[in-house]
C-alpha cells in the first residue's frame, strides 16, 4: 500500500497533537465517577454545551417528579385522593400553563450555576470532584448534610428577603401569582430568583471539595422532590398539617395564599 501513497499526501503538514481535556478528578482507589460526572467530563469544551446539557437534565427531573404527580392528582384524581386536597378547587388550565412557562425559564436560569461549576472544574478553577476519591465515604456523607443545611438556610434567608425588601418582592411576587399552586409551580419564578437560588451549586465547590454528583442529586432530586411535595396541594394523612418543625404542604399552601410584602408567613424551616 505504501507505493500507492501520493507524494503530495506525504508533504501535507500534520495536524497539531490533540490536547487532552481536563477531567474532574475521581482519585485513586475510588469506585469511579458516576454517570453525570462522567458525561460532563467528556462533554465538549463549551460552556453553552454544558449549560444546555444541564438544562435538559433538569427538565427531565421536572417531567419525572412534577409531571407524574400532576398526572395522578390533577389529571386523574380519585375521590379518595381529592378528600386530602387542601383547596377543593383545582387551578385553572391557564394558571397551569403559566406555571409551566415560568418553570421552563426557571430551568434555564437555575442550570447556569451548576454549568459554571462544571466548566470551572474542567479548567481546574474549583475543588469539585467525582466518585469517592481520596476524600472517602465519610466526607461524602458529611458534606451532603453540611451543604444541605447551608443551602437550606441560604434559601430561607433569600426567601425572607424576597418578602421584606420592596425591590426583591417585585421579583418574587410573580411566584405568588399562583395562590393555588400545582406541582408545576416549584420553580415557577422569575429567572433572577432561580439564578440566585442555584448559586450555592457554584459557590460550594469554590470553597471546599464537593462531589458534583452528590450536589446535583441534592438539588435536582432531594430538594426538587421536596418542593413538589410542598406544591402538591394535598395533605399527607400520616403528617400533621401544622407540624412544628417540618414545613408541610399545607403550610406552604398557606404561604402562597397569604404571604405578601412584609408578611412572609412560613418561609421555610427556620
Amino acid at each position: 500500500f505504501g507505493s500507492r501513497t501520493r507524494s503530495s499526501e506525504l508533504e501535507r503538514p500534520r495536524a497539531p497533537p490533540h490536547r487532552p481535556r481536563t477531567r474532574l478528578p475521581a482519585g485513586p482507589g475510588s469506585l469511579g465517577a458516576m454517570v453525570l460526572c462522567e458525561l460532563m467530563s467528556n462533554a465538549p469544551e463549551s460552556f453553552i454545551a454544558t449549560w444546555a446539557t444541564i438544562s435538559f437534565l433538569a427538565l427531565l427531573s421536572v417531567v419525572f417528579f412534577s409531571g407524574s404527580v400532576f398526572w395522578h392528582y390533577y389529571v386523574r384524581p380519585t375521590y379518595e385522593q381529592w378528600r386530602y386536597k387542601i383547596n377543593p378547587r383545582f387551578p385553572s388550565p391557564q394558571d397551569v400553563r403559566l406555571e409551566i412557562r415560568q418553570t421552563l425559564k426557571g430551568i434555564v436560569a437555575a442550570a447556569f450555576a451548576p454549568s459554571l461549576s462544571l466548566y470551572l472544574s474542567q479548567k481546574g478553577y474549583s475543588q469539585a470532584y467525582c466518585g469517592v476519591g481520596e476524600m472517602g465515604w465519610g466526607y461524602l456523607f458529611g458534606s451532603f448534610f453540611v451543604t444541605w443545611i447551608v443551602a437550606d438556610f441560604f434559601e430561607f434567608f433569600y426567601h425572607y428577603l424576597g418578602h421584606s425588601i420592596p425591590s426583591m418582592w417585585e421579583v418574587h411576587k410573580h411566584h405568588h401569582r399562583f395562590y393555588n399552586p400545582s406541582p408545576f409551580s416549584v420553580i415557577a419564578d422569575e429567572p433572577l430568583d432561580q439564578f440566585v437560588r442555584a448559586l450555592p451549586m457554584a459557590i460550594f465547590p469554590m470553597i471546599a471539595p464537593v462531589n458534583m454528583d452528590m450536589l446535583f442529586l441534592q438539588f435536582g432530586v432531594f430538594f426538587y422532590a421536596y418542593g413538589v411535595y410542598l406544591h402538591w396541594g394535598y395533605e399527607l394523612d400520616c403528617l400533621d398539617a401544622h407540624h412544628p418543625w417540618i414545613n408541610t404542604s399545607y403550610q406552604h399552601y398557606a404561604h402562597h395564599a397569604m404571604s405578601i410584602m412584609n408578611k412572609p408567613y412560613h418561609t421555610g424551616f427556620y
